[in-house]
């Protein structure tokens, strides 16, 4: 077992590589050739996509889990600790195993230089192989075709939507985004898209390899009546499907109606009483994640999502509408540069009396000038203050119990928060 903790390795993996993102598959399948590793589950599914991955692992795992199997998940990236990156029925691996696992890789790693995000793949497989899975699912962290998890050739391979987003690294269009996050398809193997309009790259690329594929509003779909929520989807021999009458989940259905699909090609059974109280418990920190936070003169009522760009933004915004409040609505609000943010407020117009800004801890961080310049532009109320912490407090004063407070903008700013309250 390796000497050094996981904070010292966390810090040694962060100067390993000249690059934070270096996209490619060709230094991590070299090293894992040379672990000798494994496929990390008897059944592997694979999920990328602009928005939505997360909550769609979740729903994947429930599932599964329901059905007795044993699941590992891996995703990125975490909010409080890295444990979080590598579960194993539903609980955060240990320091000690994460440890055996870097040294593993360091021990046959030799002149190859790997990212932070590499290393923690490999890790991640690592422990999956020695932790007797029946399922592996594996959020891509970037794009698809190029991303390290892409070296595990998937049984159901799942894109959940096609938006714009890291356009540096994917392209300046759907196009673009939607042939990289393709690059997870196989030929022969069942590929699930939960885009209602899918780029023509994505279905060419698929009809090329050739792949099934299983698209939302033909070979699967989903209905609202109320406060349930039908279903109807295809199984592995091609039998249609339906469930019907299902209570909605507390995260977005059409992930749970993509989440179903990739299920049913595995060849599971699914039932709807099952089925819909296993998708309505599942749950996943930051997304739409609702906390009752007692306050001096009362409960708060604060919502955290890590929605960072237009369409996740459009998504809570709906959501948030959707929902009756005696009281108003406010925001802390922090954003990374390279996101579009005035596509964001624009989904946001109207929703809060006022917006609380700040910088984010990240050399990438949107400055606070210029955030408040996009704000004056869209005509929004805002107050600037100099960390998300002082943001919220800021926030908390001016609020009441009637009212709601929506944390939100990226992953930093919600791991910000939830960092003060557990503190």
């Amino acid at each position: 077992m390796s000497a050094r903790s996981l904070e010292q390795w966390l810090g040694w993996l962060e100067q390993l590589h000249p690059s934070e993102i270096e996209l490619g598959l060709q230094r991590i399948r070299d090293v894992a050739d040379r672990m000798k590793l494994p496929k990390p589950a008897p059944k592997v599914v694979t999920v990328t996509g602009t928005n939505g991955k997360g909550s769609t692992c979740a729903f994947i795992a429930a599932l599964c889990r329901a059905q007795g199997l044993r699941v590992g998940v891996y995703s990125s990236p975490h909010f409080l600790r890295y444990n979080e990156r590598i579960q194993i029925e539903g609980e955060a691996v240990s320091d000690e195993l994460l440890c055996e696992a870097f040294s593993a890789i360091e021990a046959v790693r030799g002149k190859t230089s790997l990212t932070y995000f590499e290393m923690g793949t490999l890790a991640a497989f690592w422990v999956f192989t020695r932790s007797n899975l029946d399922v592996a699912v594996l959020e891509a962290g970037l794009g698809g075709r190029l991303d390290a998890v892409n070296i595990v050739d998937p049984d159901v391979a799942v894109v959940t939507g096609v938006a714009l987003d890291h356009a540096d690294w994917l392209g300046q269009t759907r196009e673009d985004v939607a042939r990289e996050k393709a690059g997870i398809f196989r030929a022969g193997v069942p590929a699930v898209c939960g885009d209602p309009e899918p780029p023509q790259s994505l279905l060419e690329h698929a009809a090329g390899l050739p792949s099934p594929l299983y698209l939302r509003g033909v070979q699967f779909d989903l209905a609202q009546a109320g406060g349930s929520w039908s279903w109807r989807g295809q199984g592995s021999t091609g039998a249609a499907l339906n469930l019907d009458g299902m209570p909605l989940p507390g995260l977005p259905v059409q992930n749970a109606a993509v989440a179903l699909q990739a299920v049913s090609l595995l060849g599971l059974p699914l039932n709807a009483a099952e089925a819909g109280a296993v998708l309505q418990q599942a749950a996943l920190p930051g997304r739409l994640q609702q906390i009752q936070l007692p306050y001096d003169n009362g409960l708060r009522h604060l919502v955290l999502d890590v929605a960072h760009n237009p369409q996740a933004a459009a998504y809570v915004a709906d959501w948030l509408r959707q929902r009756p409040l005696a009281g108003k609505r406010y925001a802390v609000f922090g954003a990374l540069a390279d996101k579009d943010v005035d596509g964001v407020l624009l989904a946001m117009q109207g929703v809060f009396e006022c917006w609380h800004i700040a910088p984010l801890p990240s050399p990438r961080s949107f400055p606070l000038g210029e955030l408040q310049q996009h704000l004056q532009q869209a005509g929004e109320q805002h107050v600037a203050h100099a960390s998300i912490h002082e943001a919220l407090q800021a926030c908390l004063s001016q609020s009441a119990v009637e009212d709601e407070i929506l944390i939100f903008g990226s992953f930093f700013t919600v791991a910000q928060v939830l960092e003060y309250l557990q503190a």
